[in-house]
């Protein structure tokens, strides 16, 4: 018998010891290569490249997942900000055009109440112009009241060129009172139309005003979600894993 081994029949801490190591040893090579593996020892070596290998892959690809999450949920909190900023941008619009139908309606209202006091005082029929002077004097006060009218907004400017040009169905022989009736019905006209304009355009706006407010809500809830589960993989993503939430991203979050 040699030295090792009547040391280690005569001494049982060494042999305590060798045991040991010989079980966790044996466990370890279970673990990794199976029992194949304990026949043949290439068999461990052959396993264990391709499954450190595989495990390199899945930490490789986790980290761009990790990376891919943080990084959509960014952009969508930039996206939703954006939504946000035009949905109150065409939710003013709309409040304006709003304001700009009203102030229309009322416009065309207040023509109307003056065509009406300009027909009560025009019932009777008025002479006719007898003269050139006179004619002169009602060519004139035509195109004073087209000008007068074009100045306040309520006819277009291409009235008075058609006075003046003896288009738009003016007529310069009417007396004045006549005169001032036809440019009050063209003035009640044109609100008319100002008005249903501004009606159309109030549409247009309302229905604007919606598409942008959807759009910002489905944009709010997708970058809700996006942050959550960016905020379970950041730790995944090292070169993004200490960038906090900024103080956009809780404001896109936070209700309208």
């Amino acid at each position: 018998m040699n030295v090792v081994a009547e040391m280690l029949l005569t001494e049982p801490a060494p042999l305590a010891i060798w045991v040991t190591l010989l079980l966790a040893a044996t466990l370890s090579v279970l673990a990794l290569a199976g029992v194949d593996g304990v026949r043949d020892p290439h068999l461990v070596v052959l396993d264990a490249v391709p499954y450190l290998r595989r495990r390199r892959e899945q930490r490789a690809r986790r980290r761009r997942d990790a990376e891919h999450a943080v990084r959509y949920a960014d952009e969508l909190v930039v996206a939703a900000g954006r939504a946000a900023r035009v949905a109150s941008q065409w939710r003013e619009h709309c409040r304006q055009s709003e304001e700009h139908t009203a102030t229309a309606w009322q416009e065309w209202q207040d023509a109307e109440q003056r065509l009406a006091v300009l027909r009560a005082a025009s019932a009777f029929a008025m002479p006719a112009a007898r003269t050139p002077a006179e004619y002169a004097d009602r060519e004139r006060f035509l195109h004073r009241a087209l000008g007068a009218a074009v100045d306040r907004g309520d006819l277009p400017a291409g009235a008075a060129a058609e006075a003046l040009a003896g288009h738009g169905g003016w007529n310069p022989w009417l007396h004045p009172v006549e005169q001032e009736r036809a440019v009050q019905q063209a003035v009640a006209a044109h609100r008319r139309a100002l008005h249903q304009r501004a009606v159309m355009a109030e549409k247009a706006a309302r229905h604007d005003a919606r598409l942008a407010v959807a759009t910002r809500d489905s944009l709010r809830q997708e970058t809700a979600v996006a942050v959550v589960r960016a905020g379970a993989v950041r730790h995944l993503a090292p070169a993004l894993r200490h960038r906090p939430a900024s103080r956009s991203r809780r404001a896109v979050l936070a209700p309208a």
